[in-house]
């Protein structure tokens, strides 16, 4: 092919050369008509002196020739001598022109040389450009040749795509099934555990409809209520734990009166106003339990294997009869406590990812927990279901907390932020901007208290969203919890120091070290005891250390039941 283009382009030049000779001899032509027609005036004067010349040369002959003949006369000499005189002026002038013409045929000439060697410049030129013109052709067939492969690349590269799409898609469908067939075994249980709860109201109130109630009127002759013989349960309807807090609510003699049945079925009747998550009975006062001395534990009462993979957090409720527990599997447990063993409650299902807190509200019956799915979900312990999840985190939850007001809660996230969050709403309400990752939350009615792993704890002003105080400390801090009268903040650090912060004179701090304690993660936990007295964390030699909060000094030591202890629960 590249020797075709090379004959192709040759037989072109070879074209190129006879037309230049051809263009040559035309313009020579030319030229040779253009310049006679100039000089056509010279040559005939040229001509006349030649005749003119002969005429003289026969003359001169004749006379010498012929002696016998008369001498010619000095009229005719004289005539003859202008003759030539003029003739002589007149060659010479002819000279000067022919010069002249010369001159302008050898500019006429060099021009001539100077376009030959213009054309063939050019003609160098156009070859060079032919042969560049077959090498792009040359580069163009290559192009056209990868080009055509490389289309062929990307439509089998669809293909596959397309048909990698479809299976993805059918994974999808067959992932989306089994929990589609989960979820409604899930409203299946739910529904015939509500049957079950209201045929248990149901048969209450005929039973409570069916006695006479004596009660006494003045308060000082009150009995008090008798303790019940059933084990408390997290799945007991709130309205029972109320009665019992509250003793006798009701005036009336008769149990089967009007006032006395539409009481009590107002009482177990949950009202849910609009779609608000709060309920009739929580806005009521509530009296919680306080401990008024806690025992240190010397040892283990019961092991279980609880969740399938690592528990990351443990919250007891407010009354300690409740557990829940949180871990990578992405569920939460709920355990009764019964005679010193755990028997399951129930699980909270609704995390797409691990659980990294869990929290209970002052009434046992709702739990808020953080998650690795960057959301916090909120759930009431008779659904499994979440009521709310909380998504606008960027990163992981890292904790939640509620607020004072129990209708607010409080997130702290890996993505440096924390998040007010409106219950009713279910939406973010407010978001401070921290400077470092946000490892736990701790707050009041309207302080908010953070630590973050640039080794400091800030304090914020939730009503203005500002800093109010930075502490530092020595190490990343990896946990915070308040002391129940909301005097005192623990903090737990990677220095393998517990520091205690007096919230009302915030440069007292008291530090508390044990040999062999080591936090061994992020996510290790301190706590208070239920009574304030004690600070328990759990360390990296699998013990949990346990010191007394007046003394200093470590008060027992647990022994290392666990590979890494990081959760501790009061």
């Amino acid at each position: 092919m590249i020797m075709a283009a090379s004959q192709r382009a040759r037989n072109s030049e070879l074209k190129q050369i006879e037309t230049w000779k051809r263009h040559v001899i035309r313009q020579l032509k030319y030229r040779n008509r253009t310049q006679t027609s100039v000089f056509q005036e010279l040559i005939q004067s040229y001509h006349s002196l030649l005749e003119k010349s002969k005429q003289r040369a026969l003359i001169t002959k004749g006379i010498l020739g012929s002696g016998s003949r008369p001498s010619l006369t000095e009229d005719s000499l004289t005539s003859l001598q202008t003759t030539t005189g003029e003739l002589a002026y007149q060659v010479v002038e002819l000279q000067q022109r022919i010069q002249i013409k010369e001159v302008t045929l050898d500019e006429q000439h060099t021009k001539l040389y100077e376009v030959q060697n213009h054309l063939r410049d050019l003609a160098s030129e156009h070859s060079v450009l032919q042969k560049s013109v077959a090498e792009v052709q040359t580069r163009n067939r290559l192009l056209k040749q990868e080009y055509d492969s490389l289309l062929e690349q990307h439509q089998n590269t669809e293909r596959t795509y397309r048909q990698e799409k479809l299976r993805s898609s059918e994974i999808l469908e067959n992932m989306i099934l089994p929990k589609q067939q989960a979820a409604v075994r899930m409203n299946h249980r739910n529904e015939k555990r509500v049957r079950a709860r209201e045929a248990s109201l149901h048969k209450e109130l005929q039973m409570a409809a069916s006695k006479n109630v004596n009660i006494i009127e003045e308060s000082v002759n009150m009995s008090p209520p008798r303790p019940s013989s059933r084990p408390s349960s997290p799945k007991s309807d709130p309205s029972e734990r109320l009665e019992r807090s509250h003793g006798p609510l009701f005036r009336s003699a008769s149990a089967t009166s009007p006032r006395i049945i539409s009481s009590i079925r107002g009482l177990f009747e949950r009202k849910i106003r609009g779609k608000s998550v709060c309920r009739s009975e929580e806005d009521l006062y509530i009296p919680l339990g306080v401990c008024l001395v806690a025992r240190v534990p010397t040892k283990a009462i019961f092991t279980m294997d609880a969740h399938e993979l690592g528990i990351n957090a443990v919250r007891f409720s407010t009354n300690s009869n409740l557990l829940a527990t949180g871990g990578t599997d992405r569920v939460i447990k709920l355990w009764g406590i019964e005679a010193g063993t755990l028997q399951n409650r129930g699980t909270l299902d609704g995390s797409n990812e691990g659980i990294t807190s869990i929290e209970f509200d002052p009434t046992g019956t709702r739990i808020l927990a953080a998650s690795y799915d960057k959301s916090a979900l909120f759930w009431r312990l008779e659904d499994s279901v979440p009521k709310v999840t909380l998504t606008g985190h960027s990163r992981k939850v890292t904790a939640a907390r509620f607020k004072y007001s129990q209708r607010q809660v409080v997130t702290g996230s890996a993505d440096r932020t924390v998040k007010i969050w409106d219950l009713q709403r279910a939406a973010c309400i407010q978001t401070i901007e921290v400077l470092s990752f946000c490892s736990d939350v701790v707050c009041s009615e309207y302080l908010i208290i953070s630590s973050h792993y640039d080794r400091k704890i800030r304090f914020w002003d939730s009503r203005a969203g500002t800093c109010t105080q930075e502490v530092p400390l020595q190490g990343r801090v990896t946990s915070l919890d308040l002391c129940p009268n909301h005097r005192q903040l623990l903090s737990c650090s990677r220095d393998d120091i517990l520091q205690l912060v007096d919230l009302r004179k915030s440069n007292d701090r008291v530090a508390f070290r044990a040999e062999g304690f080591k936090c061994g993660s992020d996510s290790t936990k301190a706590i208070f005891s239920p009574d304030g007295s004690f600070l328990a964390a759990g360390s990296a030699d699998g013990a949990v250390y346990i010191w007394n909060v007046n003394t200093g000094n470590l008060e027992k030591r647990l022994p290392d039941m666990h590979s890494v202890c990081t959760v501790t629960a009061s």
